[in-house]
């Protein structure tokens, strides 16, 4: 699933082809991919609004629009956001098209149909529980420290947690507990003030680094372009179950927490 370094890749690669643009239309042919409201709702209330904004909130494109509007939209497993002609073929797996004055289109394909688009006038009906962003001024260690303070929770569950921290998926959680030094099985109230401090740096280092590098693709993800992120291929222990550590040599272990894969050096990580 993209994670904020991916998503805010995307968003900054549509800002340019899409903002000013005013969409004059919407198909559909998956009406599950619409969240909210229904879709004729949906089609009636988008249609003649510009594209004033757009931004990220955790994993979620917000799209800020003209008469009130506001266009959300989640990837989730497969999906990808693209801006074409509308005269090229469109992939069989774009669901939801929005058709652009200019004669382009904003195609949503989804090959495992997760993904999500709502229209809404309040975006907290949809980001309202969301937790802190990691990359903000205000995402400070004490903040850190505070949200910690009294949860049981192992780790690596709690960083998956969006209403914890947003933004942060499976690849990055395993990122930042190797760079913290921290198991990926550690009771969150166990740490003690460096290691929280620890922590915070190794979150905001991995997804600066993911963004820079235009994130993973690993899997499904492609930037808008159809090209490829390159952050897999500086990943430390991301998938790289029996292969050695870049710091100890220790093969990296795998082992699974609350469903999800998760790695870790097992001696770094102690």
């Amino acid at each position: 699933m993209p994670e904020l370094p991916e998503v805010e890749t995307v968003v900054r690669a549509l800002r340019q082809p899409l903002i000013g643009r005013t969409i004059v239309g919407v198909r559909n042919d998956w009406p599950r991919h619409i969240g909210t409201p229904g879709l004729d709702e949906f089609q009636a209330r988008i249609q003649n609004c510009t594209v004033q904004a757009i931004n990220r909130r955790a994993k979620y494109l917000v799209f800020s629009l003209t008469h009130g509007e506001t266009l959300i939209a989640h990837l989730k497993m497969s999906g990808h956001l693209a801006v074409e002609d509308a005269h090229e073929p469109a992939d069989k797996h774009v669901h939801t098209v929005f058709e652009l004055d200019n004669g382009q289109e904003l195609r949503f394909r989804d090959i495992r149909k997760f993904g999500r688009v709502y229209l809404v006038q309040d975006p907290n009906e949809i980001l309202g529980k969301l937790g802190p962003e990691p990359l903000e001024p205000t995402f400070t260690p004490a903040l850190l420290t505070e949200r910690l303070n009294g949860r049981t929770r192992i780790l690596k569950p709690l960083l998956l947690d969006q209403q914890f921290i947003a933004g942060v998926g499976n690849i990055y959680a395993d990122e930042s507990l190797f760079y913290a030094k921290l198991h990926p099985t550690r009771p969150a109230n166990t740490l003690d003030r460096n290691e929280i401090s620890a922590l915070h740096s190794a979150i905001q280092k991995v997804l600066k680094m993911g963004i820079e590098r235009e994130g993973a693709s690993i899997e499904l993800y492609v930037k808008p372009d159809g090209s490829k992120g390159d952050m897999q291929n500086a990943v430390a222990v991301f998938r790289r179950t029996g292969e050695p550590c870049y710091e100890c040599g220790r093969p990296i272990e795998r082992i699974v927490l609350g469903g999800r894969s998760t790695h870790f050096c097992p001696n770094c990580q102690k």
